[in-house]
């Protein structure tokens, strides 16, 4: 039973990138080829252009892919696409080009109700004639399923351990033949075998086949149908490739030792294909042939790539390097080496990849609030950090050093022109203009009708090709044609201008002593004109007059309005000066800056405050007064005011709230909800939208020293910035006032008897430019486990080396089935240096470390060990055990909340300790008894946590520590998942 108040919201915040599946046909038009990418929970379909690969649609499918194939039935002009999920359930589909939907020709479940899932990929294969499809799924057990879908489908039974199966190719005449890879349960060692079974879907039953091969290469691990004429298959090991001819006769190449991980073949006839190994390294094979038999085989080393999980040829030498493992690619082969890299492949595009995710710290770059997270993503070769920031970046277009700019305003040289040409810049005794001139320069440029002597409040466009410029000493229409002042108003004698705002018809202006006027741009005769006048409170802090809706030449018929000596908002009706709402702010801070936006079709009140927070409202017009204003929400920006702004990105309104941690509020697509992003830059004073032939949909922006053109990415989009690593990383902790990072790497290399080995690395790199500052190698057969920062109680140091790096490591011995030694080191980071402080052997694997109240927690196999810190008289620092839990499979998490500690197992889901300080004992208080197999966990408060495990589930637990009885004081109750 859920708690009261307690809700369960998950959202993705990044589409899957890792790709699982490629295929290229023609599945969306007869005459165009398109490659399909499966990656996890959907399918994105694209097409290859002159500019790459071009998104064309996504397809969203309920349950993981584990296998995508395209074919085409007889009779049809475009391919179908089966997808195999990960639950067993399989499908296939077709693209309706009347709807321009997806329709599901045929679905199914291939469960079965007995039988032991197999430890490998799933299989699914459809024969070449698309007479069937086949599964395997359990161990010993293959099902075909007709595609006459109203037959029934059926089991065959195989004694051998698949480690692959395909269809062969061959006449139509002839019954769907399989190929199988296996070893046999009685084989001593780990020898395998070729065999093939002639599939009777009449009978539902299998005959022996034409042919089969005992004895190969006891890696061998993938089979490769070739296309008729040529027919057969090529057996893939490790150090040799073997074609097999449709009547078992084979030929044979070796090749240096690789795992064979991707296949792509670039020919119809398979006669040429490509393979790519698990370090990434891409060769061709080639099936010489008469046109009907093969007669060799030539291999030829290509060069690099990121380590592919599915390759895909497309045309005229472009391929798809589809990767789990890191980023995915698009490659073009070349038929001469690569100039600079002496390979025969160029990669034309990069498309980037989160996964595999290992560990991540959330890490406050610029001290401001932003958190950003720093992943371990990618292995092998491909690892690298990944930098990840929720938030707008704009780009740096150009820039030029001006200090102490005050308002900042863009004006179009007509009223009617498309893009701006004039940046006004006001300062604190007088007000610049910066002129575009040709296609990127930028002169000072000096207008005869513009008061320069002063700063400047306002400035801006309006109807009848002029522009208003607002000073405390008036406000003065100035012709764009001429650049001379054709008309001004000016405040009575003693009264000054303090605030001014305009659209492109109206202008108000907020004089000292509260009064407030309201001026009405006369095009015909090109003057301003007194509409309106009233008097205030108090001193006015604040004004906006942009009108509501999507046409900027509209009359606002209502202003905003804030005050020095009082802490609200006023709507005051245009032309009338009518106060029709007076909205408390509450608290004691006033307004800063007042804007009237529409967002998304809604009406919308932002009023900044000048403390860092804003106050959102949404507009109705309406008769009644007191419904004008609703949906109140506060939102926190940052510390100092805000100076909020409209610009325009790709035609779409947004705010830019102008802070000391600059922030983008926009509506959620169809409105009805504003969002925030936050900005790459430090800190913004005044931004104004700034339009132009060189610098298209772009910005101004003045910071304390600079003013900045900047194009604006992505409104809402995470960005992403990549470290590569050359080796996997495992494991990252952050030392903030260090500045530095350290990371648990480990790169595969080899050894004296040139077998492949890991070698791990402790790595410190620095957080400004990911540079590696230094390196600790562990001990052969030692691998990182676990890294923490933390600082111990009681420890004598006084500078940064009172916090450390600990590491846990385990010695994987390959005799042992679970480590039983191990070590924790104490690192101390001086001068860019990581210096070895104290180590501590232990009997196991340190699975994972965490800081607790100045000592440390440490899960060492299936024992939850707290170690204190203590110096001798001589200076030297040890960890000594205080005290430890037994009770657990293996102790793979652990997080710490006071005295709590919250532990996951690898097999016995979740439960809560709590240390006893005055006893020195850790004592089980409450667990979950569902089993659960583990992959991580945190604590959202003393009594409710959350996990998640390998069966890619997310759930959360509480317990009931004022419960009645004492069993379900215990028991972690499951809250949802």
């Amino acid at each position: 039973q859920k708690p009261p108040g307690m809700n369960n919201y998950v959202v993705t915040a990044h589409k899957p990138s890792s790709v699982t599946a490629s295929a290229v046909g023609s599945f969306l038009d007869k005459n165009v080829r398109n490659l399909l990418i499966a990656k996890n929970t959907r399918i994105d379909v694209l097409t290859l252009s002159e500019d790459g690969l071009v998104p064309v649609m996504e397809i969203p499918i309920y349950g993981r892919i584990e296998v995508m194939r395209l074919f085409r039935s007889p009779g049809e002009e475009r391919d179908h696409l089966f997808l195999l999920t990960s639950k067993y359930k399989f499908c296939i589909l077709k693209h309706n080009p009347l709807t321009g939907e997806i329709d599901t020709v045929a679905s199914g479940d291939a469960h079965d109700r007995i039988g032991r899932p197999i430890d490998s990929a799933l299989k699914g294969i459809i024969d070449p004639h698309t007479r069937c499809i086949g599964f395997h799924l359990y161990e010993r057990l293959f099902k075909i399923v007709s595609t006459d879908y109203k037959k029934e489908a059926f089991n065959i039974r195989l004694n051998e351990t698949i480690r692959d199966v395909v269809f062969l190719d061959g006449p139509a005449s002839a019954p769907p033949t399989l190929a199988v890879l296996y070893t046999e349960p009685t084989d001593v060692e780990a020898v395998c075998h070729i065999k093939t079974f002639a599939v009777s879907l009449a009978e539902k039953d299998v005959a022996e086949g034409p042919w089969s091969m005992d004895h190969l290469e006891s890696s061998a691990s993938k089979l490769v149908p070739v296309p008729m004429p040529l027919g057969g298959v090529v057996v893939v090991a490790e150090q040799t490739l073997t074609y097999f001819s449709r009547d078992g006769l084979h030929k044979a190449i070796p090749m240096e030792a690789r795992i064979v991980w991707a296949v792509a073949k670039i020919d119809e006839n398979g006669s040429r294909m490509l393979l790519s190994d698990h370090m990434g390294r891409l060769l061709m094979l080639v099936l010489e042939n008469d046109g009907k038999v093969v007669t060799g085989l030539k291999m030829e080393n290509l060069g690099v790539t990121s380590i592919a999980s599915d390759m895909s040829y497309l045309d005229n030498g472009y391929v798809f390097v589809g990767s789990a493992f890191g980023d995915s690619q698009l490659i073009k082969l070349r038929a001469e080496r690569h100039p600079e890299t002496g390979h025969y492949l160029e990669v034309i595009d990069t498309y980037p990849n989160l996964g595999p995710i290992v560990d991540f710290c959330v890490v406050d770059f610029e001290r401001q609030g932003q958190g950003q997270l720093v992943t371990c993503s990618g292995a092998f070769k491909d690892g690298s950090l990944r930098v990840i920031r929720n938030g707008i970046s704009i780009a740096e277009m150009a820039s030029v050093e001006l200090q102490g700019i005050k308002e900042i305003f863009s004006v179009k040289r007509l009223s009617t022109d498309r893009f701006h040409s004039y940046l006004i810049q006001s300062f604190s005794t007088e007000t610049r203009v910066l002129e575009l001139v040709g296609a990127e320069e930028m002169v000072e440029a000096s207008l005869p009708g513009l008061n320069a002597d002063m700063p400047t409040l306002f400035a801006g466009n309006v109807v009848g090709d002029l522009f208003v410029q607002i000073t405390a000493q008036s406000a003065r229409l100035i012709d764009c044609t001429t650049m001379l002042a054709v008309n001004e108003w000016s405040p009575p004698a003693g009264y000054r201008i303090a605030v001014g705002s305009g659209n492109m018809r109206q202008v108000m202006l907020a004089t000292t002593g509260g009064n407030l006027i309201y001026l009405e741009i006369e095009p015909a005769e090109k003057k301003l004109v007194e509409k309106g006048h009233t008097k205030l409170d108090f001193e006015i802090s604040c004004l906006s007059v942009s009108p509501l809706g999507s046409d900027p030449a509209a009359m606002a018929d209502i202003c905003s309005v804030g005050m020095w000596g009082e802490v609200s908002v006023r709507i005051i009706a245009l032309p009338s000066l009518q106060t029709l709402r007076i909205e408390p702010l509450g608290g004691d801070t006033i307004a800063r800056s007042t804007l009237l936006v529409t967002l998304e079709g809604t009406h919308y009140l932002l009023v900044a405050l000048g403390d860092g927070h804003i106050f959102t409202y949404k507009i109705s017009k309406t008769v009644d007064p007191t419904q004008l204003l609703s949906d109140r929400r506060q939102i926190s920006i940052g510390t100092q005011p805000a100076a909020l702004n409209v610009f325009y990105s790709r035609g779409t309104a947004h705010v830019f709230a102008a802070c000391d941690r600059p922030t983008v509020i926009y509506a959620a697509s169809g409105g009805g909800k504003l969002l925030c992003s936050n900005v790459n830059l430090r800190e913004v004073t005044r931004v104004a939208g700034f339009d132009s032939e060189a610098f298209p949909d772009c910005l101004a922006l003045a910071t304390e020293d600079l003013l900045v053109i900047g194009a604006v990415d992505d409104i809402q989009k995470l960005h992403i910035r990549s470290i590569p690593l050359g080796e996997q990383p495992h494991r990252i902790a952050h030392f903030e006032s260090a500045h530095v990072f350290a990371v648990l790497t480990s790169a595969l290399t080899h050894d004296d008897q040139d077998d492949e080995i890991s070698v791990y690395s402790v790595k410190l790199i620095d957080e400004s430019t990911f540079d590696v500052m230094n390196v600790f190698k562990l001990d052969h057969n030692e691998s990182g486990c676990s890294v923490a920062c933390l600082s111990f109680a009681g420890d004598s140091s006084v500078t940064d080396t009172s916090t450390y790096f600990v590491v846990g490591t385990a010695y994987t011995i390959p005799d042992e089935d679970e480590p039983t030694q191990g070590r924790i080191l104490v690192f101390s980071v001086t001068e860019g240096r990581l210096d070895l402080v104290a180590e501590k052997e232990v009997k196991g694997s340190v699975y994972c470390l965490t800081p607790s109240n100045g000592k440390l927690l440490a899960g060492v196999n299936s024992k939850v060990q707290l170690f204190r810190w203590s110096e001798s008289e001589d200076g030297s620092k040890s960890l000594t055990e205080e005290c430890s839990y037994h009770g657990h499979v293996i102790v793979l998490h652990m997080r710490v909340r006071g005295d709590f500690i919250l532990v996951a197992d690898v097999m016995r889901s979740v439960c809560l300790l709590v240390y006893k300080p005055m006893g020195g004992t850790i004592e089980e208080i409450a667990r979950d008894y569902d089993c659960n197999w583990m992959t991580a966990i945190e604590m959202l408060d003393d009594d409710k946590f959350i996990g998640t495990e390998n069966s890619f589930n997310l759930f959360t637990v509480g317990r009931n520590p004022d419960a009645s009885s004492e069993e379900e004081r215990t028991r972690l109750e499951k809250h949802g998942e």
